[in-house]
């Protein structure tokens, strides 16, 4: 299987297909009842039972794209380094290995290197968005009361 590590950004052709595609993807699949639909490849004719959660998988890639945004593909048990790590969560690496040592992520160790999966990785990303989004409702909230900031 084929795996998808590096973000792709679609060119403006693929965005333009996209666009169509997404939009007819979405309308079919709300109408599917099966839930490993067939679908046929127009070109060939050739028809393929497909699982509906890799059709919505399309969907969502196809949304991503015709949105003009970057996607990526990662297996969810995959493991990542400190150092891809960090560029994940938009830090240093050592940041990441204090993070790590402090038990704020998960790690495993191989050797003396220290791996980290992705999905915990996201996990945290993810945590810490919502710590910095309740923050900055915070500080609204403080301005608010001192009359700094009108609503």
């Amino acid at each position: 299987m084929k795996t998808f590590k590096n973000s792709i950004k679609p060119s403006k052709d693929e965005q333009k297909i996209a666009i169509e595609s997404y939009d007819a993807l979405a309308s079919v699949i709300e109408q599917l009842r099966s839930d490993n639909p067939e679908i046929e490849i127009e070109e060939t004719q050739e028809r393929i039972k497909i699982p509906l959660s890799a059709l919505k998988l399309l969907g969502d890639i196809l949304k991503a794209m015709s949105e003009g945004k970057p996607f990526s593909l990662v297996p969810i048990a995959t493991e990542v380094t400190t150092q891809k790590a960090a560029e994940i969560l938009g830090c240093s690496r050592p940041h990441l290995v204090k993070l790590l040592e402090d038990g704020k992520i998960d790690f495993t160790k191989v050797g003396k290197h220290r791996r980290v999966r992705f999905e915990d990785v996201m996990k945290y990303k993810k945590h810490m968005k919502k710590i910095q989004k309740q923050h900055i409702i915070d500080i609204m909230k403080s301005d608010e009361e001192l009359g700094v900031y009108d609503s």
